[in-house]
């Protein structure tokens, strides 16, 4: 039986790495700032990861908004009336 192209037993030749290829920096373009140039592109980084969030409309947000709280209300209206009844199961048991 013979292995698949490219797997790890056989790899591709073009997968092979060439021995004259030149070795890089180890730290690429963070090896080189200080302290603060770091914090500069982690901040660059950041404002460029938002710009890229689809944000919800103010009808969305207000959609969103209350299905959360009446979620959350439903939830405490079980819980209580869980609680009240283990309370019940208790207060009969051990009288």
């Amino acid at each position: 039986m013979t292995d698949a192209v490219g797997s790890i037993d056989m790899p591709d030749a073009e997968d092979e790495a060439p021995e004259s290829r030149k070795k890089t920096r180890k730290g690429g373009k963070r090896g080189k700032k200080g302290p603060l140039g770091r914090l500069a592109l982690f901040y660059r980084q950041v404002v460029a990861e938002l710009r890229k969030v689809v944000w919800p409309t103010r009808s969305q947000l207000t959609t969103y908004t209350t299905v959360v709280i009446v979620f959350v209300v439903i939830m405490i209206g079980l819980v209580t009336v869980i609680d009240y009844g283990f309370q019940a199961a208790v207060k009969y048991v051990f009288g």
